[in-house]
């Protein structure tokens, strides 16, 4: 019960409060830490024009992710006792007379599950995304300059030459993609194992953001030095990618109107990205708008149909909120399937 309701204060606080401040958001923390270690490793990488092999900076990094883990392993575990650990010794007034918390369950899931919701919300971003994709096409509405500066905040591509189409193609295909990487998975992995899961996945995914470049970024050799973060995130976001496509799907088929989707075809187009990942809910996205999204000279999925146009920025957020609103619904119908299926095998 802790699990469902820290889900929900941690969508609450999101939807509300929005993020923390830098100085306190472990998510800052984690790139703090990526950037002074990766400066390190950056000191004995090979060249760029260097062709060899470069396993030194391999090693050196896979090193320097794991101890960065391991950290954040540690004190998210740390933190979820402490939580358990104080709900625990407090007492409750239950009927005039005072318990001890394990005596009061529902007393106690109540505020250990908002104290760990409260820990919860930084490690999703929901709210953010969905205001930065809006605030592109409101800057698109503006000027084309203005939406290609907006879009300069949320993508490492250049944008300079990017026509209109094409930086709401760039604005829609980031919402899908993050809308795995900052919400679906880490709540993924914290209805799996708390809030150990969902901070070890967003140190790992903040690890490929900043390190699993292939070739050369901003003057740095990643080609090497980012193959273990990006390996990692690619065996982490797995599962999560492919559930943030389906509930797409699903969202699809709720939203009244749309009609039928040639949703096999997603295997297909999700293949055409180089990441095993991402184009998962990109390609589901692009079916589901009944769009073409691509990235010149690297990918084109549904290739074919229309650009996008306004409105359809407008229907992927909604769309991505329905996918949202139906992993709140699964997520919950698991943790009670696992309360259930641990009282059927005698757990206290």
């Amino acid at each position: 019960m802790e699990l469902a309701v820290a889900l929900l204060v941690a969508l609450g606080i999101d939807r509300w409060l929005g993020e923390p401040r830098e100085s306190l958001h472990p998510v800052v923390w984690m790139g703090n830490y990526l950037v002074c270690v990766g400066a390190w490793v950056q000191r004995h990488t090979q060249q760029a024009t260097s062709k060899d092999p470069d396993y030194k900076s391999f090693w050196l990094a896979a090193i320097a992710w794991c101890a960065g883990a391991a950290l954040v392993l540690i004190g998210a575990w740390r933190l979820e006792y402490a939580v358990l650990w104080v709900c625990d010794g407090l007492l409750f007034n239950v009927g005039g007379g005072i318990v001890p918390a394990w005596d009061s369950p529902l007393m106690h899931s109540l505020l250990a599950g908002l104290l760990l919701g409260l820990l919860l919300k930084p490690l999703l971003a929901w709210a953010l995304l969905r205001s930065s994709v809006q605030e592109i096409e409101s800057a698109l509405d503006v000027s084309l300059d203005a939406g290609r500066e907006r879009l300069r905040w949320l993508v490492s591509r250049d944008v300079n030459q990017l026509s209109e189409a094409q930086v709401r193609e760039s604005a829609i295909e980031t919402l899908a993609e993050n809308l795995n990487d900052s919400v679906i998975a880490p709540l993924f992995w914290f209805v799996l194992l708390g809030l150990p899961g969902a901070a070890f996945y967003r140190f790992a995914n903040t690890a490929d953001a900043m390190w699993g470049y292939r070739g050369v970024s901003q003057g740095h050799n990643w080609e090497w030095a980012g193959k273990w973060a990006a390996r990692s995130d690619d065996v982490l976001s797995w599962i999560p990618a492919r559930l943030t496509a389906l509930l797409l799907w699903a969202a699809s088929v709720m939203t009244p109107g749309r009609g039928p989707v040639a949703w096999g075809r997603l295997p297909a187009q999700a293949r055409r990205t180089t990441s095993p990942n991402s184009g998962w809910p990109m390609a589901a996205m692009a079916l589901a708008l009944r769009v073409c999204l691509h990235k010149p000279g690297v990918y084109a999925l549904n290739e074919g149909a229309r650009a996008p146009v306004a409105a359809d920025t407008a229907l992927a957020v909604h769309l991505a909120s329905k996918a949202l609103l139906a992993l709140i619904y699964l997520a919950l119908a698991t943790i009670v399937l696992i309360v259930i299926l641990a009282k059927q095998g005698g757990a206290p």
